[in-house]
């Protein structure tokens, strides 16, 4: 039987509820195969772990976390501890010290979800975001802190290697979908060095990929096309802010925050890769068990698929679908099931299955 060994990290507001969802469609898939099961280590990296003890990350920590097959996380973020601290402590501290530099972001309209949008249907699109550098390298400071001259830099970080990696992966993305087209996402009209940079490699690696159609945007027309004509666009690459804003966007066109996946991946396999629902800790809604837990399964489909159980990953995908077609949907989709009542659906479906 095949072993994989999973650091679960639910953080913070709806990742320790949705999180726990997905561990149990999780346990129900490995049980239903037969032939994978999994070894889960639940950390208790939060905000409150920070607010009693001063830090988010033990020592040594990630040298433990690297040791794991994948890493399952829910969301960072607390209302008692500024945004900045959160992020920086947790999430982008395990993105960078593992080197998952390329962050994967599906979108499309999944059966029975409505879509604000005329003709989101049309909607099918994987999003490439540069994960390690670009704005937010963490390059910059602050000067004179407190005196009319206050400064304040952040430093955009754009270096050959991390933009040609990141250009391949996108390439290769798509050279693997139907469509085979992929959109260059830009700002190199007004940021003339980093993003021209940007622009230059994209079109040399594109000299590799003869049979993937190309086409680049200004990341203002982008949030546009996407609107006016999704049909046009299939993977997207960007850089880490304008991918970071292009995805929520995606997903809220698509019919919900919740609903929406992503992977952190180190392609190279050199360390775990992290899988997270895309809609961060939403503190309006936690503790209600109300949130939907869609995105953190489809989440665990992308994990599935990465630690090669790709089976398994099409058959929760599809188990998805049904469960959002069946009209069983949460708030935010318009419905009144809870967190429970979804996770017990999907998981009755599979056992059935």
């Amino acid at each position: 039987m095949r072993n994989h060994r999973v650091a679960v990290i639910p953080g913070d507001g709806i990742g320790l509820e949705v999180i726990e969802a997905g561990k149990q469609v999780l346990e129900t898939l490995s049980q239903k195969s037969d032939d994978f099961q999994f070894e889960f280590e639940d950390f208790d990296w939060s905000s409150q772990r920070y607010l009693e003890t001063g830090e988010y990350i033990p020592e040594g920590g990630l040298e433990k976390l690297s040791t794991f097959d994948a890493i399952y996380f829910g969301a960072v973020g607390s209302q008692e501890v500024p945004d900045h601290v959160s992020l920086w402590e947790l999430r982008l501290a395990i993105c960078q010290g593992f080197d998952q530099y390329a962050n994967v972001r599906p979108a499309r309209v999944l059966p029975g979800v409505n879509s604000r949008l005329k003709g989101a249907e049309k909607i099918d699109w994987v999003i490439v975001r540069e994960n390690s550098e670009g704005e937010y390298a963490g390059n910059g400071g602050r000067a004179h802190r407190g005196h009319p001259e206050e400064v304040g830099t952040e430093v955009a970080i754009f270096t050959r290697k991390g933009i040609e990696r990141i250009h391949r992966f996108a390439f290769k993305l798509a050279q693997d979908r139907p469509r085979k087209k992929l959109t260059l996402v830009t700002k190199s009209n007004a940021q003339r060095y980093g993003m021209v940079l940007w622009d230059e490699v994209f079109f040399e690696v594109a000299k590799d990929f003869p049979d993937v159609t190309i086409d680049r945007e200004l990341v203002d027309a982008a949030t546009t096309r996407m609107v006016l004509k999704p049909e046009t666009m299939d993977v997207i690459v960007a850089t880490n802010l304008h991918a970071d804003i292009l995805s929520d966007l995606a997903a809220a066109l698509s019919g919900s925050l919740g609903i929406a996946p992503t992977a952190n991946l180190n392609p190279e396999r050199a360390y775990p890769s992290m899988f997270e629902p895309i809609h961060g800790s939403a503190f309006d809604i936690a503790g209600q068990g109300i949130a939907n837990p869609v995105g953190a399964f489809w989440t665990a489909a992308m994990m599935l698929e990465h630690l090669g159980e790709t089976t398994a990953a099409e058959r929760l995908m599809a188990a998805i679908e049904r469960l959002t077609a069946s009209g069983l949907q949460t708030k935010d989709l318009g419905g009144t099931a809870t967190t429970q009542d979804a996770t017990r659906a999907i998981c009755s479906d599979i056992e059935q299955q």
